[in-house]
C-alpha cells in the first residue's frame, strides 16, 4: 500500500498548490494528485518564439487580490499593467463609438439613465448578500428562482441598456443570462467589489498581468514541492470506510492518508467513485453546477496599430455574428509581441467552436477590421488559441456557476466537510470566486480546516484576514451624488408622464373656472 501521507490533495491548480504548499510549509507530509500532464489547472502559459509567453487561461489580477499579490511576490514574480492609453470602442449594431471609461456613455439620456440604475441596482441588492453565506440573505429565495435575464428585463427599459447587460453577463461568468441565478451572480460581482471594481481594468480586476505569465505561479510552487507533486495521476477511487482514507488514480497506483482535500471543479468529483457515498446534498449539488464556456484567442501583429490611431484595445462588440464579445491589448510590456486578446464567451463558444482554427481567426480578424475600422486587422502574423470547453480536467471556464434555484436548496454544502474530505477550489472561496485569488483564499482556508483537525491550530486561525498589498494598493470606488440619485428611466418617464397629467388635469380646471370651457354631462 505504501507510505501512509497526512494529507492528499487532489488538484494540481492554483488552489491545490497553495493548500499543499502550507502544509508542507507546516511540517506536513503531503502529496498533490494532478490528472493533467501539468499545473497550473485553469490557468496555463504557452510559451513559444513568436508569443515569447502568453497566458491562455487565468492571467489577471488586481486591487484587493491581495493573497495572490503576496504569493506571486514571495515567488519572484513580477506584475505590469495591461495597456490602457487611448480610447475603447463600443460596437453595437453595426457602429462604433468611442469611449473613456469602465462603462460607455451613451449620447440618449434614457439610456444613460439605464446604464446607471442597473449597475446602481446590482450594487444595492448585492450589499443585501453575505459573502459567507449567500443563502442567507433576506430575499434569497425570490432572488435565487430568479434568473439573470428576468432581473435585467426587471431593471433596464431600453434595448441598449439590456444589451450591454447581456454582454456584462457573458463576459464576467461565460453563461448565458437565462443560464444563471439572480441571487448566485450578484453574490459573485459583490465579493468581487462590486460592479466597478470587476469589470474595471485600472483598479479593477483585469488591472494587471504577470511578467513571464501567470502558469508560473503553480510551477513555481511544484518546484518547491518537488516530487510531493504527481502529474498524470486522474483519481477514480477515494475511499475513508477505514482508520486511513484510500485514494486510487486511473494507473491504479494505490494511496493513502489521514485527510484528503478535493481542489477540483465540483462537477469533477462525479468522475470520483465515494465509498461511502457522498451524503446526498453535496452529491446532488455537484451535479448541477455547470462549467461556464469561454474560447481565448490571440491575435499577432507586426505593430500595435490601434495604439496609433488612439485606441487602447479595448473593444466592447455587443453584435450577435460576431465571435468576439470583449478585448484587451495583450502586448508584452517592452512593446513586443502586439497582439490583441479576446474571449468568445458563452453561446457563441458553443456555436464558434464547429469551426477550425483558421476559420475563428479570419473571422475574429474580421471584425477587428471593421470595429476599428481599419484593414490592418485583417494581417495577423500569429494567432493562439485556447478552447476550455475541450479540457476533460476542467469541464470549462472560467468557474461553475449556479442556475437558477440551486443556491438556496444546495449551497450551504459547497465548503462542508464530507468525513475526512475538505473542499477547496475558487468556487468554495468566500473572496474573488472564480479568479485565482478566490483560489488561493480556498486552498489555504482548506488546509487550516485540516490544520485545526489535527490540533495544530486553533478553530480561530482557520479564517485569516489577508493585508492589502503594499504594492498594488486599491483605491476606493466612488460615486457620484447625480450616480447614486438619478431616477431610472422608467422612473424619470412615470415622473414625466405623472406631470403631464396633472399639469393638464389643472390647466383643465383653471379653463372651466375662468369660464374658457363648458363641461356638459349627459346622464340619458
Amino acid at each position: 500500500m505504501g507510505d501512509t501521507y497526512d494529507v492528499i490533495v487532489i488538484g494540481g491548480g492554483i488552489s491545490g498548490l497553495s493548500a499543499a504548499k502550507l502544509l508542507a510549509e507546516a511540517g506536513l507530509n503531503v502529496i498533490v494528485l494532478e490528472a493533467q500532464n501539468r499545473v497550473g489547472g485553469r490557468t496555463h502559459t504557452i510559451r513559444n518564439k513568436e508569443v515569447q509567453y502568453v497566458d491562455v487561461g487565468g492571467a489577471y489580477v488586481g486591487p484587493t487580490q491581495n493573497r495572490l499579490l503576496r504569493m506571486a511576490k514571495e515567488l519572484g514574480i513580477e506584475t505590469y499593467k495591461v495597456y490602457l492609453k487611448g480610447h475603447l470602442i463600443q460596437h453595437t449594431k453595426g457602429k462604433s463609438y468611442k469611449f473613456i471609461g469602465a462603462v460607455p456613455l451613451p449620447y440618449n439620456p434614457l439610456v444613460f439613465l439605464d446604464y446607471n440604475n442597473l449597475m446602481r441596482t446590482m450594487d444595492q441588492w448585492g450589499s443585501e448578500i453575505p459573502a459567507d453565506s449567500p443563502w442567507k440573505a433576506p430575499h434569497a429565495k425570490d432572488w435565487d428562482n430568479m434568473s439573470m435575464k428576468e432581473f435585467i428585463h426587471k431593471v433596464c427599459w431600453t434595448n441598449a441598456a439590456r444589451s450591454f447587460a447581456e454582454l456584462f453577463v457573458n463576459l464576467v461568468v461565460t453563461a448565458e443570462t437565462q443560464q444563471v441565478s439572480t441571487l448566485w451572480f450578484l453574490w459573485y460581482v459583490k465579493i468581487c467589489g462590486g460592479t466597478t471594481r470587476i469589470y474595471s481594468t485600472e483598479n479593477g480586476g483585469q488591472e494587471r498581468k504577470f511578467v513571464g505569465g501567470s502558469g508560473q505561479i503553480s510551477e513555481k510552487i511544484m518546484a518547491r514541492l518537488q516530487d510531493r507533486v504527481k502529474l498524470e495521476r486522474p483519481v477514480v477511487r477515494l475511499d475513508q470506510a477505514g482508520e486511513v482514507v484510500i485514494v486510487e488514480t486511473l494507473n491504479h497506483e494505490v494511496y493513502q492518508s489521514k485527510f484528503v482535500i478535493s481542489a477540483i471543479p465540483p462537477v469533477l468529483t462525479t468522475k470520483i467513485h465515494f465509498n461511502p457515498e457522498l451524503p446526498s446534498l453535496r452529491n446532488q449539488l455537484i451535479h448541477r453546477l455547470p462549467m461556464g464556456s469561454v474560447i481565448k484567442c490571440m491575435v499577432y501583429y507586426k505593430e500595435a496599430f490601434w495604439r496609433k490611431m488612439g485606441y487602447c484595445g479595448c473593444l466592447m462588440i455587443e453584435d450577435e455574428d460576431t465571435p468576439i464579445g470583449f478585448t484587451l491589448d495583450d502586448t508584452k510590456p517592452d512593446g513586443s509581441a502586439p497582439a490583441i486578446i479576446g474571449f468568445i464567451l458563452s453561446r457563441k463558444a458553443s456555436l464558434f467552436a464547429n469551426l477550425s482554427k483558421e476559420e475563428r481567426k479570419r473571422k475574429i480578424c474580421e471584425y477587428y477590421a471593421k470595429v476599428m475600422g481599419t484593414k490592418e486587422a485583417l494581417h495577423p502574423v500569429h494567432y493562439e488559441e485556447k478552447d476550455w470547453c475541450k479540457e476533460q480536467y476542467s469541464g470549462g471556464c472560467y468557474t461553475a456557476y449556479f442556475p437558477p434555484g440551486i443556491m438556496t436548496q444546495f449551497g450551504s454544502v459547497i465548503r462542508e466537510p464530507v468525513g475526512k474530505i475538505y473542499f477547496a477550489g475558487t468556487e468554495t472561496a468566500t473572496q474573488w470566486s472564480g479568479y485565482m485569488e478566490g483560489a488561493i483564499e480556498a486552498g489555504e482556508r482548506a488546509a487550516r480546516e485540516v490544520m485545526c483537525k489535527m490540533g495544530l491550530i486553533r478553530e480561530d486561525q482557520i479564517w485569516v484576514p489577508e493585508p492589502e498589498s503594499v504594492d498594488v494598493p486599491a483605491f476606493p470606488i466612488t460615486t457620484t451624488f447625480l450616480e447614486r440619485n438619478l431616477p431610472s428611466a422608467q422612473g424619470l418617464l412615470r415622473f414625466i408622464g405623472y406631470t403631464t397629467f396633472f399639469a393638464t388635469a389643472a390647466a383643465g380646471i383653471m379653463a372651466i373656472k375662468k369660464g374658457y370651457l363648458s363641461v356638459k354631462c349627459n346622464f340619458d
